[in-house]
């Protein structure tokens, strides 16, 4: 290269470095000259990046349960024993001081009430015993005259109670239940029997009790002699129950029982039915009981008799029908 072509390269060579230069040191001057306007896009950008980090955290649900962890084990002191309650103790109940066996002689016709009397009296007493016998008052009253150990006896009447009043039997016998006469047939009343007059027709067959032994056959004769009517019985049976019994066979059509003879004969499911005596025909019998004086366990005889003489005894004998004592 010839020596003016190589200045003229040379010269050109320094003008560019100069433009170079002087855009360089342009440069330098705008950025150094505006420090603020330098700074304002560092928190720009700073303050984006903090929103970015705030909707993170906001958006994460993992710290809530972190937190409601701890605040869960708030019900442990519910399971403190202060707060469970604790049981009421019952209170015990008090032993009966009764004791010992006792023979209780009682009216046919009071067996399903003395039954269910028997069973609650045990229930209160456990340590005692009873031994029931059901008969006709008056074969009780035999018994009894001929030695038969009793404690207890309960009439369905007072002529038969005072063959066993007096010194050495029983003292101060007391009436605990009355009761009323009913005609008893057999069911559906085949033979439409609807008064004791009809008793008396010639195609009717009527069994009583016995008057002499059995009240409710005294009882039936009173109540027939009011009405004006004479009936010849096909038999005279010894107690109540008997009567009840030989209508449901079918033995006979018609006999005068209790009205509780009746309604029970019914719930046992006896094929009998009942017709009503008026009032003005009907007789009141009157149930005595007492405690004999021979009896070896008279606390206890006692006690029986005041349980049916007390409100639960009378509202036993009032569900079999019995009415109070007159």
């Amino acid at each position: 290269m010839c020596a003016p072509a190589r200045l003229r390269y040379c010269l050109a060579l320094v003008a560019c470095i100069a433009v170079i230069a002087t855009a360089c040191s342009g440069n330098k001057v705008k950025t150094s000259s505006s420090p603020t306007a330098s700074a304002t896009p560092t928190p720009t950008v700073t303050a984006t990046a903090t929103p970015s980090v705030t909707v993170t955290a906001t958006a994460s649900p993992t710290p809530t349960p972190t937190v409601t962890a701890p605040a869960s084990a708030s019900p442990k002191p519910s399971a403190s024993p202060s707060a469970s309650p604790k049981p009421t103790p019952k209170p015990s109940a008090s032993v009966s001081s009764l004791s010992g066996s006792a023979n209780i002689f009682a009216a046919a016709s009071l067996t399903g009430a003395f039954n269910k009397i028997k069973a609650d009296f045990i229930a209160l007493n456990p340590k005692v015993n009873l031994t029931m016998n059901y008969n006709g008052s008056g074969s009780l009253v035999t018994q009894i005259q001929n030695g038969a150990p009793a404690d207890v006896f309960a009439s369905a009447d007072g002529d038969n109670m005072n063959k066993l009043s007096g010194p050495g039997k029983i003292d101060f016998p007391q009436n605990f239940a009355d009761n009323l006469l009913e005609i008893v047939v057999q069911q559906h009343n085949p033979k439409h029997i609807t008064s004791l007059a009809d008793l008396a027709r010639p195609d009717v067959s009527v069994v009583l009790g016995d008057p002499a032994s059995v009240p409710a056959g005294k009882y039936a004769k009173q109540a027939l002699a009011a009405a004006g009517v004479t009936v010849v019985p096909k038999s005279l049976e010894l107690n109540v129950t008997a009567v009840t019994q030989k209508i449901a066979l079918q033995e006979a059509d018609a006999g005068i029982v209790y009205v509780t003879d009746v309604k029970a004969s019914v719930a046992a499911g006896q094929f009998v039915d009942g017709v009503p005596i008026p009032a003005a025909q009907n007789v009141v019998a009157v149930y005595p009981i007492g405690v004999l004086k021979s009896s070896p366990n008279q606390a206890l005889a006692q006690a029986f008799v005041a349980y049916v003489k007390s409100p639960a005894g009378q509202a036993t004998l009032a569900s079999f029908g019995f009415l109070p004592p007159s």
